[in-house]
């Protein structure tokens, strides 16, 4: 089983395209995106921090789950690659953050770019 965390932010961040005028939209729109992708792993992890969490739910969506950071999004994603590992799943997560990649690199998940991710799209 593998399991696909995206920093969010930090996707959105990577386009500039008005994202700043409106980050619940642009969230709203990243995750209409993935709930129709075809990503080649069983689960994906949406991670939303600050204003954004006001464009999707928590929850299920098909095979897109949302989760909402109490506090730093980076925390929040490194809990989740952590959470993956135990349930026995290989996890990947989406940044560009440099330090961020070392924590979950360190706690034994892969890590991509988001332009790898909006590729996929």
């Amino acid at each position: 089983m593998t399991t696909l965390i995206i920093d969010a932010a930090n996707v959105v961040g990577s386009r500039p395209d008005g994202w700043w005028k409106d980050r619940a939209g642009a969230t709203r729109r990243l995750h209409e995106q993935l709930m129709v992708a075809d990503l080649p792993y069983d689960e994906v992890v949406l991670v939303l921090e600050g204003q954004a969490r006001g464009g999707v739910r928590v929850g299920q969506d098909g095979h897109v789950r949302t989760v909402h950071a109490p506090g730093a999004g980076d925390d929040t994603i490194l809990s989740q690659a952590k959470l993956a590992a135990v349930r026995g799943r290989r996890a990947t997560v989406v940044t560009a953050d440099r330090m961020l990649q070392a924590r979950v690199e360190g706690a034994g998940a892969l890590s991509l770019s988001p332009s790898w991710l909006l590729d996929q799209l």
